[in-house]
């Protein structure tokens, strides 16, 4: 085999809570995170040649050379810790938008560890290669294991649940720029916040009651990120209005899903969404059952 293929799908938050910030500026989180099936795809190619090289469907973004993409940096560190011969010719398949809160780069790299381990043969562990990419970003060992999962710590401490049952879920994503940075460096944890109740969303995971964990969906990071870009509030509304058990804003933002029991009418969202919002990404797809580890 000189050459593999490699899904890597993208995430929705149940539940984002900060518990505090540490000296380093980094946050103390727990939350709860769900795999769904809107999927890139990560080829990588054993070369003659030693070098690496990168190509995507779609541009990166201004300002963002090719050496700071997170696949390049998991090709390299990879190449370097185990002294792979010859190079890779990596080609990435976008689908999931980029800077939404879909953590889509975080499982691009991912699925360049998950790949460059099954293709060179090395037979690293799941723990291994969490241990890896927490180095490269706090959601990437999420992307490695995949499902429902507790996240806690900076995103790295992660406890298998039982697996969601598969709803139709609608993802919204205006043409904004949220800044992750801003939304955390803006959220004001003196203050009186509206707390997500994860233990009562762990329990309604536990009992498969889809439903319920719709009705609880919370993201503290709404108090900062509604408030500057009030569409998401609107957005949440209007799915809501047109269906969903629930709605919610992903990571930092700026996606805003649906959840929905029902296949009809979330195609009837998906088409109301469609009209309304010209300009913007919607996309309907599953939360994607994986057993737990």
């Amino acid at each position: 085999m000189d050459k593999i293929t490699v899904k890597a799908p993208a995430k929705i938050n149940l539940t984002l809570d900060v518990l505090g910030r540490r000296e380093n500026g980094y946050h103390d989180l727990r939350m709860i995170m769900q795999t769904i099936d809107l999927c890139d795809e990560v080829t990588i190619e054993q070369i003659t040649a030693e070098e690496i090289t990168l190509s995507m469907n779609k541009e990166l973004p201004d300002g963002c050379p090719m050496q700071k993409n997170l696949v390049y940096r998991a090709a390299i560190l990879m190449k370097e810790r185990y002294a792979l011969p010859d190079g890779m010719n990596i080609i990435l398949t976008k689908n999931i938008p980029a800077a939404a809160g879909l953590a889509g780069g975080s499982s691009d790299c991912a699925a360049t560890l998950l790949g460059i381990n099954e293709l060179y043969k090395l037979g690293l562990s799941l723990d291994e290669l969490c241990d890896i990419g927490v180095t490269l970003g706090a959601d990437v060992p999420f992307c490695i294991r995949k499902g429902t999962m507790l996240s806690e710590g900076i995103g790295e401490i992660l406890t298998p649940l039982t697996p969601l049952p598969p709803m139709w879920t609608l993802l919204i994503k205006p043409n904004i720029s949220v800044s992750t940075a801003y939304v955390y460096g803006n959220l004001d944890l003196q203050k009186q916040l509206d707390h997500p109740d994860t233990d009562a969303v762990l329990d309604a995971i536990a009992h498969c009651d889809g439903a319920k964990v719709a009705h609880l969906l919370s993201n503290v990071l709404e108090t900062v990120t509604i408030p500057k870009y009030p569409v998401l509030a609107e957005l949440k509304q209007f799915l809501l209005e047109n269906g969903a058990v629930g709605a919610l804003m992903s990571g930092s933002g700026p996606t805003t899903y649906g959840l929905f029991q029902d296949e009809i009418a979330a195609r009837m969202a998906l088409s109301a969404a469609t009209q309304k919002y010209t300009n913007y990404d919607v996309i309907l797809c599953q939360t994607k059952n994986v057993p737990a580890l």
